[in-house]
């Protein structure tokens, strides 16, 4: 069993902003950033692009991870959204990469090497179906633009509420 504490969060907003759709992870992170204020243990890295293992230096050092990241072929609508955990979550096409390992495998090659990551029940994924990640603007899609609005409201309303949980830490747990 865990012991609950403040502990250090991050908030990561997934994608490129010039990638049409793949922006809404960085949006996501800006407007929760905006939304939450400033709050003692809650760091922001709102634009990151990397995945697999390079991923593990973006979150070394946390407690609690919150990712925004956009999805593909997820099975709903675009502006249908998932929350998963560390425990739980499907791969999204941000949190892969051909040339690397994923994020899973990157996470617990991290464990396994001692790194202080996040616990997978501390890892908390909201991801956005979208429509076009391939088209250079900075402008998403009309559709995900209008639905935009209410996808952020639910979506932030969730992550604001975790950023005022206690998180739970094991005393077992050995971080370097």
């Amino acid at each position: 069993m865990g012991i609950m504490q403040a502990g250090e969060t991050l908030v990561l907003g997934m994608g490129n902003p010039i990638l049409s759709d793949d922006a809404v992870g960085i949006r996501l992170a800006r407007e929760c950033q905006v939304r939450a204020g400033e709050r003692p243990h809650v760091h922001y890295v709102v634009d990151c692009s990397v995945g697999g293992l390079e991923l593990l230096d973006v979150i070394q050092g946390y407690d609690r991870l919150i990712v925004f990241d956009a999805i593909k072929g997820g099975g709903g609508p675009p502006g249908t959204w998932y929350r998963m955990t560390g425990e739980s979550f499907r791969e999204t096409l941000n949190l892969t990469n051909i040339h690397d390992a994923n994020f899973t495998t990157a996470l617990e090659l991290g464990r396994l090497l001692g790194a202080h990551i996040p616990r997978p029940e501390n890892i908390h994924i909201f991801a956005v179906e979208i429509i076009d990640n391939i088209t250079f603007s900075e402008q998403m899609t009309p559709l995900l633009e209008s639905r935009y609005p209410r996808i952020a409201d639910e979506i932030l309303a969730q992550a604001l509420a975790l950023l005022d949980e206690p998180i739970c830490i094991s005393p077992e747990a050995s971080h370097l």
